[in-house]
């Protein structure tokens, strides 16, 4: 476990799935994600199977936790994607997808706990992710977690009947140690 203090992030289970399908399958929460088709419970097993076998230094998926009373409660996910082993890089993805846990700093905590795996753990040098320019909220809490703007790839993306500029955002190792010393 990793563990912050609002947040912790835990290895995914296959009891994990059907909250998987029902969040993937909520139109709010795809809003922003590279999901453009209905997913059923056989493809998220099936992806949860590649998953597995995938060897973790290509990149890991990580549930996102948050203690509701005395409980752990699963509300999203948050991973480092495509590991790269000589450039010491990965692509940084996350979703909270239980919407009642939005705005609350539980994304932005957990970027920072995934950064500090990242550096610290997996010794990577760069962090990136692409974020839509309809998703300002997003950018802002990317930024608070040290994340910096270095481009836009115009029209990138086709999404709901358009097409989208997307943002692309980092983290340099260096940046990291002078931000956190």
């Amino acid at each position: 476990m990793i563990t912050g203090s609002k947040v912790r992030l835990r290895a995914i289970e296959r009891t994990d799935i059907p909250n998987f399908v029902r969040w993937l399958n909520d139109p709010e929460v795809t809003e922003n994600l590279l999901i453009h088709s209905p997913l059923s419970k056989a493809m998220e097993e099936s992806w949860f199977d590649r998953h597995l076998a995938m060897n973790p230094n290509e990149g890991e998926v990580l549930g996102i936790e948050v203690m509701v009373g005395s409980t752990w409660v699963h509300v999203g996910n948050a991973g480092l994607h495509g590991i790269e082993p000589v450039h010491l890089a990965a692509e940084f993805g996350i979703f909270i997808g239980e919407k009642q846990y939005w705005n609350q700093g539980y994304g932005r905590e957990a970027a920072r706990l995934m950064l500090k795996h990242g550096f610290e753990d997996l010794n990577l040098n760069r962090i990136y992710l692409h974020v839509y320019e309809t998703n300002p909220r997003a950018v802002r809490s990317y930024e608070a977690a040290g994340f910096k703007r270095e481009g836009v790839l115009r029209e990138a993306v086709y999404k709901n009947g358009k097409y989208l500029d997307v943002i692309l955002m980092s983290v340099l190792h260096s940046e990291w140690i002078a931000a956190n010393k």
